[in-house]
């Protein structure tokens, strides 16, 4: 990965550090890194070099080994910078043995995750369930956060529940997360109560890498105005519109994206929001197929709808989204090296695909609004389906209006 260099006085700037172990190659190792900045950027930091040192397991006092965090030291002390970054979780003793060492703030990838929602979360809801996850995320590193409030530090990874609550004791945390998880359960209950209300109606939900474009789909479907942004995250709170698609009324859900590495009391605390995608009569798996690694993105979502939904496998529609964007660099007649994704056309890409899923993929740029009636043709029709098990005598009619669209033709 090559290093980002940057100038921007308003913001921290800051190194990222991650390792190549046998479980992460190289090149999956600086597709982390190129994330974690991603994720710096979106958190308003930014990134002016970037560290890698391979090793068999992370060092279990300073993650890097000694010679390592040496060279990192030297750069900081060299270039002011404010903030290190590391690509996984960090011990508490990590953390004291590191900063003690280079004398900056030193954050871990939940961390700034955390961060980053405490930004984005807009309603009670969301802001309840950030704090939650930070308190949870905090527990264990009381003695590192005592640490920082000695230095009344502030900006990224700073925000959050209050320092002045915390600065007292484990008891008072313990408290505090008792009473958040009270206030998540009341929340349930009343969002429970809100998707009962919504009656019989078909529910789909868009689900998703993190920045793939579901909320300019949502926009477009719904023509609304929901906040779309390339950033990480520029969606937290679940977002419901009714849409109707050739007089076929439907919800549709706006979910938060998925990562990969997600702390996993980031998916507990975010239990109602998933409630949308749990609830949902059909999917629409939004990918960014301009994305070099879209299919790892892929198998991160399938694998956190099969914790969310617990097996229960839904009917789903493969959207692949940024078809604008997509690159395709053309190898030359003597290359004998085995084909990559950038080699690959995209109408190659797309037979392959729909060899996989059939019926149930569609191509499309939500950006230039490019085949967005192929789109809302496959929802209608698997909506239709759930909503004649529903509605049966509704039967006659749909099929009335199916002839008279033929004749019409």
């Amino acid at each position: 990965m090559k290093d980002i260099i940057i100038s921007n006085e308003t913001s921290e700037r800051t190194v990222l550090v991650g390792l190549i172990t046998p479980q992460q190659n190289e090149l999956k190792a600086n597709e982390y890194l190129a994330e974690l900045a991603f994720l710096a950027d979106t958190a308003g930091a930014v990134t002016v070099k970037t560290f890698l040192q391979r090793l068999d397991r992370p060092n279990s006092h300073t993650f890097v080994g000694k010679g390592k965090l040496e060279e990192i030291k030297k750069f900081v002390e060299d270039n002011d910078i404010g903030m290190v970054i590391f690509d996984d979780d960090l011990t508490t003793k990590q953390v004291s043995n590191i900063e003690r060492e280079l004398q900056v703030k030193i954050l871990d990838r939940t961390s700034l995750i955390l961060d980053i929602f405490a930004r984005r979360a807009q309603t009670a809801s969301a802001k309840t369930q950030v704090e939650l996850a930070q308190y949870q995320y905090l527990l264990p590193r009381l003695t590192r956060l005592w640490t920082h409030l000695e230095r009344q530090r502030g900006g990224i990874g700073m925000r959050g529940p209050g320092e002045t609550q915390i600065e007292t004791d484990r008891r008072i945390i313990l408290d505090k997360i008792s009473r958040l998880k009270d206030e998540l359960k009341a929340i349930d209950k009343q969002k429970a109560i809100q998707r009962k209300n919504r009656g019989k109606l078909t529910r789909v939900a868009l689900v998703g890498y993190t920045n793939v474009g579901k909320s300019t789909i949502m926009n477009l479907l719904a023509k609304s105005d929901v906040f779309a942004e390339n950033k990480l995250f520029a969606t937290l709170d679940t977002t419901v519109r009714k849409i109707a698609i050739d007089n076929l009324p439907i919800l549709l859900t706006d979910t938060v994206g998925f990562i990969r590495k997600l702390p996993t009391h980031l998916v507990d605390s975010f239990k109602s929001t998933l409630d949308e995608v749990r609830e949902a009569d059909v999917l629409l798996h939004v990918v960014d197929i301009s994305h070099p690694n879209f299919e790892d993105q892929i198998e991160v979502v399938n694998k956190t709808l099969n914790e969310v939904c617990r097996g229960n496998e839904k009917p789903t529609i493969m959207v692949f989204n940024k078809i604008d964007a997509y690159n395709f660099i053309p190898k030359d007649v003597d290359d004998l090296t085995p084909s990559t994704r950038e080699n690959i056309p995209l109408e190659e890409l797309k037979e392959t695909w729909m060899a996989r899923t059939g019926d149930e993929a569609v191509f499309i740029s939500a950006k230039n609004g490019t085949n967005i009636d192929e789109l809302k043709a496959k929802i209608y029709e698997k909506a239709k389906q759930i909503h004649l098990t529903r509605f049966p005598y509704n039967d006659f009619l749909y099929q009335k209006y199916d002839e008279l669209g033929e004749e019409q033709e």
